[in-house]
């Protein structure tokens, strides 16, 4: 049986009642009466038993203790649990003191103090306090706590309701706190927290999760070591409508030039704050038709300073554009470092630090680190580069690189972001022209310390070419639509590699296939080239192109991974093209229906190209296809063929140079005489000339026959034609608009073979742009007999060395 006795001056009640919710299956047994509850007054001596042997499954007791504090003196000092002898049951002590509104209360907690906890949280021992206070007659939570924390003291304003839960099984029989009398505070509360070391702490504003008291003030007390270091950081807020004045944060910080110094609940709180400080909340004038919620949870970290505290890093962005550069823990922002995690601060000055800092471009920074480990920090920046009109876009290249601001950095790079927004008439080509890239597949994985994903957007769809990454064999991919290329470094030696970084990026015009790659491979290497969206296949309707670069001296060789597309068509059809760019090539084409090309060997440079349908449910077009060379096979009989036809011809230009040199000492001098009956137009050949023949002098002569410059020794000749000598007679026949055409390509060879015998000036090339036709009077013409050189207009045409080889044939 138990025995509870309490004396009347105690102001003690005790009441015994069933639990919620359970089952009265045990009752209470008190002078030969059974019952369910049981309530002991002030100056009762009760004795009971109970029916059942575990009435701690079935009974909680409260046992409260009335202080008044307004009529009488107060009982100051260490609470007591009393009355002592209580049977084994969750209990909880409630003091209820009542006070002066003018007087202050203050509560002194025993080490190891209290926590405060959020509300729904439990206390790992199950032993928890809680502390109500009063304006007029509403109560407040100032908030529940649990052992083993840095809430040293806590001061009220007029009375105060203090609650100690403790379980059935708990040995405590102390409080743990007393009861001192203070003067005013002028505020709601104090709540005092002692930090003797490095630690972090959780805080709440009264009655959270729900609003703080309309127009009240409150104040917490930090009590730390001049050594260490203190940061503030609000996790949670929200605000009132306020009528009249302004809901703030006021701080005084010994030593600060500006106490108070006030701060919005949505700045930057202070950070790196050396030794003790208090920080207030001040609420407003609430609208009474929408008043809203005034509440506040933060965190107070405590850390010993820096090493390095005074070494700052210059981050120079201002000749940045359109780029900021984020600091921030591994993990951000999907993970959220626990607030028990030591902290990692990265600080724009002194005093303004934080977790997460973001830089925009155009200024410089300053900033510093509150951190003992920075290979958990970690920078994302991200940069925009737009075109609006190729017209001054298209001429401009631009250097995918990461800055030597954030290479510099002691914080590992995690990723760096470029998004190329244009216009549906710009396309985007990148190209790596020293490294090239490489595509990340499951046969050739990346073993670089960064590699760049690549994705194409429109605002219905998004393409994911694929993953690269350096030492590769595709020089340049052309894209549509915006892109978005991020440079994820895979390892700590990106710093070291980022030197020889050459991705280059510039605006194009409109592109027809949605990616275009340009591949030239190592030709000892085995290339492999896969579709985008290698995991969700290739979008609907959409076109992909490859063009593989064969070096001349070797030949690829192109296969296919599998041997079907492995589609099937709901509208439309798909097709593989390949084709080898040179004229006449045969083109190989598949359809979805039909079987990919076996390996296959190709000489020339050539195109890969596939393009889709719109695919049946659950199909799903990825298709990876591999080029490797090979040196070619040259016949050996092909090769004596050369050789033998090589030494025919030349025997052959031998003889007929010798027959020249033999000629030219009997035949009439040659001289250039212009035809204009002839059509010298050449066919399907443009203009050479940006003006017509009336603005330039492409009639002029280039060249001139040895005979023309000699003129005076053919007065000795037997010849009929005497030519001027010294004079140059202009044509006056009709202009076209295009230059005369090139001499057949026999009349070339021959001359060159004479100027080698004779030692005249070269002939005229493709590459001198003025080309002639050349006449030759027949020995006994005179150059007045107009009728027949009417009748004869096609032996004027015909060239003269061929008529020259021939008189020497028939000699």
């Amino acid at each position: 049986s138990f025995t509870i006795s309490l004396h009347k001056v105690d102001n003690t009640t005790v009441t015994i009642k069933l639990r919620p919710g359970v089952s009265p299956s045990c009752r209470i047994h008190v002078k030969n009466v059974v019952r369910s509850d049981l309530k002991i007054k002030p100056g009762e001596n009760v004795t009971f038993t109970f029916t059942c042997s575990t009435p701690e499954k079935y009974f909680i007791m409260e046992i409260e203790k009335n202080i008044d504090c307004v009529s009488g003196p107060c009982p100051f000092g260490d609470v007591h649990l009393y009355p002592p002898g209580l049977p084994r049951l969750n209990r909880t002590y409630i003091w209820d003191v009542k006070a002066s509104t003018k007087a202050g209360l203050e509560l002194k907690f025993s080490t190891p103090w209290l926590r405060q906890i959020e509300p729904g949280e439990t206390c790992p021992d199950s032993i928890s306090y809680n502390i109500n206070g009063s304006i007029d007659k509403a109560t407040v939570n100032i908030g529940t706590f649990c052992r083993n924390g840095s809430v040293s003291r806590v001061k009220l304003l007029g009375g105060v309701v203090m609650s100690l839960h403790l379980p059935w099984h708990s040995l405590l029989t102390t409080s743990g706190f007393n009861i001192a009398n203070r003067a005013s505070i002028k505020r709601l509360c104090i709540i005092e927290s002692t930090l003797k070391g490095e630690s972090s702490i959780t805080l709440m504003s009264p009655n959270y999760p729900l609003g703080f008291p309309e127009d009240e003030l409150m104040t917490w007390q930090f009590v730390i070591p001049s050594n260490m270091r203190a940061s503030v950081f609000f996790h949670n807020y929200s605000l009132s409508n306020c009528e009249r004045k302004e809901e703030r944060v006021e701080y005084y910080i010994p030593g600060s030039p500006s106490n108070p110094e006030v701060f919005k609940l949505s700045d930057s709180q202070p950070a790196n704050i050396a030794g003790s400080f208090n920080m207030s909340l001040q609420g407003c004038d609430q609208d009474a038709q929408n008043p809203g919620i005034l509440r506040l949870l933060f965190q107070v970290v405590v850390q010993p300073p820096q090493v390095d505290e005074n070494v700052s890093h210059l981050v120079d962005l201002s000749k940045e554009k359109n780029m900021t550069v984020t600091i921030h823990l591994e993990g951000w922002p999907s993970q959220i470092p626990l607030m028990s995690e030591p902290v990692c601060l990265i600080c724009k000055d002194p005093r303004t630090c934080d977790r997460v800092l973001t830089l925009a471009s155009g200024a410089v920074y300053r900033i510093s680190f509150l951190c003992k480990d920075l290979s958990r920090l970690r920078i994302t920046a991200e940069k925009g580069i737009g075109c609006m009109d190729i017209r001054w876009c298209q001429r401009k290249t631009y250097s995918l690189s990461v800055p030597k601001a954030i290479t510099q950095l002691p914080i590992r790079l995690h990723k760096f972001i470029w998004k190329l927004l244009a216009t549906d008439l710009i396309s985007v080509e990148i190209r790596s022209p020293s490294l090239k890239l490489q595509q990340r597949v499951p046969e050739q994985w990346c073993n670089t310390s960064y590699s760049y994903s690549i994705v194409s957007a429109t605002p219905e769809t998004e393409l994911n070419v694929g993953v690269f990454c350096p030492g590769g064999s595709i020089e340049k991919i052309q894209m549509r639509n915006n892109i978005t290329i991020s440079l994820k470094t895979l390892g700590k030696g990106f710093i070291n590699e980022s030197i020889p970084q050459d991705l280059k990026m510039s605006f194009v015009p409109h592109i027809k296939d949605e990616c275009t790659f340009t591949v030239s491979p190592n030709p000892k290497a085995k290339v492999y080239l896969q579709t985008p969206n290698s995991v969700y296949g290739l979008p609907p309707y959409v076109s992909i192109s490859w063009f593989i670069i064969v070096p001349s001296k070797q030949t690829a060789r192109l296969g296919f991974s599998k041997d079907r597309m492995g589609i099937a068509c709901e509208t439309g059809r798909a097709y593989l093209n390949i084709k080898e760019e040179t004229p006449g090539a045969e083109e190989t084409v598949r359809r979805e229906d039909e079987l990919l090309p076996q390996p296959r060997d190709m000489h020339r440079s050539f195109w890969v190209n596939i393009s889709n349908c719109k695919p049946v449910d659950k199909t799903e077009l990825s298709l990876q296809f591999w080029v490797t060379f090979a040196d070619k096979q040259i016949d050996l009989g092909i090769i004596l063929a050369v050789v033998a036809g090589a030494g025919v011809l030349t025997a052959t230009g031998l003889t007929v140079c010798c027959v020249k040199k033999k000629k030219k000492k009997t035949q009439n001098p040659m001289v250039g005489v212009y035809n204009a009956n002839v059509n010298t137009q050449m066919p399907g050949k443009k203009s050479l000339f940006g003006k017509g023949r009336q603005n330039n002098e492409s009639h002029v002569y280039a060249v001139i026959d040895d005979a023309v410059v000699y003129g005076h020794l053919l007065k000795e000749s037997n010849g009929s034609v005497t030519p001027e000598v010294d004079v140059y007679r202009p044509f006056d026949g009709p202009i076209g608009s295009l230059p005369p055409s090139p001499p057949p390509f026999s009349f070339r060879k021959d001359i060159k073979c004479s100027s080698n015998t004779e030692g005249e000036p070269p002939p005229l090339t493709d590459t001198d742009q003025d080309t002639y036709t050349f006449a030759h009077q027949k020995s006994g013409q005179s150059k007045d007999n107009g009728d027949a050189n009417e009748k004869d207009k096609g032996d004027t045409s015909v060239p003269l060395l061929e008529n020259k080889e021939q008189d020497g044939l028939v000699e």
